[in-house]
Order: structure tokens, then C-alpha cells, then sequence
């Protein structure tokens, strides 16, 4: 454009210059007085005058023939109407009075779009959907002979976006749809792409959906379900803590009860050893008394053991009972601390005797 100024400048100045050497040349008043000059002149004027009329003629065609395509955007010529060409940024000469530029912009657009939809479940809901796109620069004659403006395949945009978005939408359950949503946009997504790349002359930049709102009375229901489902959630964490605090007891109350077994086992067998060691003591001590008694003992070999028995043939009840009775007072020593008694009874029990101790 600029360019264009620049030479309608120059044509216009050249064509005024020439107009008036050739209103000089023939005759005309040129500052108040007339001049007639010769058969060269006027020839000479007659050149000047054609010239003035080209300069006029490039004046009217040149400069407004020049078109200049800013960067982001692009023009589709129309020759005659018909569009026939595409031109990116760059400044271009088409003749203006023939070829008309209609200019698009080419880059990114943004629609926003807030509408209703259902979903699968029948329940409403409001979501808000945000859609960029590029025209295709080499599809330009396609747009400009379809859609016209860019305003028109906008709108075209716009409803083919909600259409597969609700389609999308539609096919999920209420639940489904606030649980995963952040995989159902990609799928929104895919969905526009396959449908407008294809058929509307542009590329889809990305589609995002901003929001999804249901009814209050639906969102209370799903608070609801999910306090429930936390509570469930939380009762069965009470409860596994509760078994395994149980388990542990039961371990340990195990544990306990093997130790006092096992304690009770390790008494009882110190008590099995030691009633062994006793009755083993008695029997040899019965033995000793029995040989100082005059007793026949009687020795035999048991698993590699001695085994003593006392041979009582021949022998009184009385006798036998006088081994017993020999234990007993020997048992009765080695429990003895050496104190005496301060009363005895006598041997046939009239009566009894009080000792009085004396320093």
C-alpha cells in the first residue's frame, strides 16, 4: 500500500507537469495569457498531452494495484469474482480493477462454547468447552468458496464441536463422567479432530473441556455416596486394624501361654527329677540300712545301671518295720536344728512331762 501511494504520488506529478506544457504548446491561457506557438510546438504539446494521459492512466491503475498480505493472515485473489489464487504475507501487483484480494486470518482462533447436554443415566448437566483451531492456508479458495467469511465456518465450527461433544458426553454415565473426566476430555478431543480435520479446511489446535457442572440435587448425592463410601471405607480400616491388634494378642497371649506351659513342664520335670533323686536317695538309704541290719542286698545290672534289692526271706514284720522305722529317725535328724522339746508325752500316754530349760 505504501508503495502504491509512493508511485500515485509520482504519476500524479508527472501527469501534471506534461498537462501543462501541453496547455502551453497549444495556446492555452496558462496565468492569464494565451500562447500560440508553431507546427512543432503544437506537435510537441500534442506528445505532452498523450504522456499526461498515460501518467493519468498508471495514476488510476498502478498504485492501487499493489496488495500487501501482513504476516497471520492470508488472501485469496478473486479474478473477476472467481477465485483462482492464495497468497501468503508479501506484497503483490494484480490489477486492481480485475483482481479483488478477500483476506482471512490465519491464526489460531479460539471458540468458547457453554452449553447443556445428558448423560447416559438421563441426568443434565452444563459443561464449558474451549476449541482452537487454524484455517488451512492452502485450502483458502476451498473456504472462500464454501463459507465465505471466516465468521461463517466459526458458527460451522462451533455446532459440529458441540454436536460430537454431547455425542461423547452421552455415552457415559453421571458417575462415569465426574469419576473420569480427565480421560473423557483427550476422548472429546480425538472426537472433534476426526470430524472437522477432515471436512471444514482446518486444523484443531486442542479442545479442553473447562467444566462440567450437574444439578445441586445430583452433587448432593454424590457427596452423599462419597461420605458413605468413606465411612465404609473407614469402618473397614477400623476393622482390619482391629483384627490385626487381635491377632497380635492372640500371638502374644500364645506366647505366654507356651512360656508358663513350657515353665510348668520344666517344674514339673525339675519336680519328676527331683522326686526321682529322692525316691533313688530313699531306696539306697533303704539298702544301707538294710546291710547294717544284717540284710542279704541282692545287686543286678540294668541298663548299664545297678540295682539294688533287699532279700526279706526268712525276716519278721518286725523286722522289716524296723528299717522304716530307722528311716524315719534318720530323716527326722537331718531336718533336726537341735532344739528340744519343751513337752513329751510319755510312752503310754497317761500323761506328760514339761521340760524346763536350764542356763
Amino acid at each position: 500500500m505504501i508503495i502504491g501511494v509512493i508511485l500515485g504520488i509520482l504519476f500524479a506529478a508527472g501527469c501534471l507537469g506534461f498537462l501543462a506544457l501541453a496547455c502551453k504548446r497549444t495556446g492555452v491561457k496558462v496565468n492569464g495569457k494565451r500562447s500560440f506557438g508553431s507546427e512543432k510546438e503544437k506537435k510537441t504539446a500534442t506528445v505532452a498531452a498523450v504522456v499526461a494521459a498515460v501518467f493519468g492512466l498508471m495514476f488510476m491503475t498502478i498504485p492501487m494495484s499493489f496488495h500487501t498480505v501482513e504476516t497471520g493472515e492470508i488472501a485469496v485473489v478473486k479474478h473477476l469474482g472467481k477465485a483462482r489464487d492464495v497468497r501468503t504475507s508479501g506484497t503483490y501487483f494484480d490489477f486492481w480493477m480485475t483482481e479483488k484480494y478477500a483476506y482471512y486470518d490465519a491464526t489460531v482462533q479460539t471458540v468458547n462454547i457453554n452449553t447443556g447436554a445428558y448423560s447416559k443415566d438421563a441426568q443434565s448437566m452444563d459443561f464449558a468447552m474451549t476449541v482452537q483451531y487454524q484455517i488451512n492456508a492452502e485450502q483458502g479458495i476451498e473456504i472462500a468458496e464454501k463459507y465465505g467469511a471466516l465468521n461463517t465456518l466459526a458458527n460451522r465450527i462451533e455446532s459440529v464441536s458441540v454436536e460430537r461433544a454431547k455425542s461423547v458426553l452421552s455415552s457415559y454415565s453421571a458417575m462415569t463422567i465426574i469419576e473420569t473426566r480427565a480421560a473423557i476430555s483427550p476422548e472429546v478431543e480425538q472426537v472433534i479432530q476426526e470430524t472437522i480435520s477432515d471436512h471444514y479446511y482446518v486444523t484443531i489446535v486442542a479442545v479442553v473441556l473447562t467444566n462440567i457442572d450437574f444439578s445441586d440435587e445430583f452433587e448432593q448425592t454424590v457427596e452423599q455416596k462419597m461420605i458413605a463410601e468413606q465411612q465404609v471405607i473407614t469402618a473397614e480400616y477400623e476393622k482390619e486394624k482391629a483384627i490385626v491388634a487381635a491377632q497380635q494378642q492372640l500371638e502374644v497371649a500364645k506366647l505366654e501361654a507356651q512360656a508358663v506351659v513350657a515353665a510348668a513342664e520344666a517344674d514339673a520335670e525339675a519336680v519328676k527329677l527331683v522326686a526321682n533323686a529322692e525316691a533313688q536317695a530313699i531306696a539306697l538309704k533303704s539298702v544301707e540300712v538294710a546291710r547294717m541290719l544284717g540284710f542279704t542286698i541282692n545287686e543286678k545290672e540294668v541298663n548299664d545301671e545297678i540295682v539294688y534289692s533287699i532279700d526279706f526271706t526268712g525276716r519278721s514284720s518286725e523286722e522289716i518295720e524296723l528299717i522304716s522305722a530307722y528311716l524315719k529317725y534318720t530323716d527326722y535328724l537331718s531336718k533336726w536344728d537341735g532344739t528340744l522339746p519343751t513337752t513329751l508325752v510319755t510312752s503310754d500316754g497317761s500323761g506328760a512331762s514339761i521340760m524346763v530349760p536350764v542356763k
